[in-house]
């Protein structure tokens, strides 16, 4: 299995090989400040799952010097890439840079306690108050 995604304006792409982890819907305060929205589509994968093919001279990075998170997203338009954190070693792929059909749906939605009050859930996902241990 291997996915294809790209930022806004292209110029960052990239592949990840392996089936990708589930996916939830996070409402943290720091998803909806980096997506500038409700919430954030991640899925989580293997640092060595994913695999830059273009773009790393516009790549960007944003470390959270409180929790050691890294942001990755393009320097010319924007869109944020992955997530990474070391301890564990993980990256948090963003669902919407996927330019290859996603074969599952996301399986519930996270931090809800941090939930937009203007945003209105609608499905019947399962809500999680943090994130469930895998």
């Amino acid at each position: 299995m291997t996915h294809q995604g790209s930022c806004l304006c292209g110029a960052v792409t990239y592949e990840i090989t392996g089936d990708l982890g589930e996916g939830y819907y996070c409402h943290c305060m720091r998803c909806q400040k980096a997506s500038g929205s409700a919430f954030a589509t991640n899925a989580r994968i293997a640092p060595e799952q994913f695999h830059l093919t273009g773009g790393a001279d516009v790549l960007k990075s944003y470390v959270n010097e409180g929790t050691g998170l890294v942001r990755k997203f393009c320097g010319n338009c924007g869109s944020p890439i992955v997530s990474e954190r070391s301890t564990p070693a993980i990256l948090a792929v963003r669902l919407g840079t996927l330019d290859t059909p996603l074969r599952r749906r996301p399986v519930g939605h996270i931090f809800v306690e941090s939930q937009a009050e203007w945003d209105v859930m609608t499905d019947d996902l399962p809500r999680f108050m943090q994130r469930p241990t895998v």
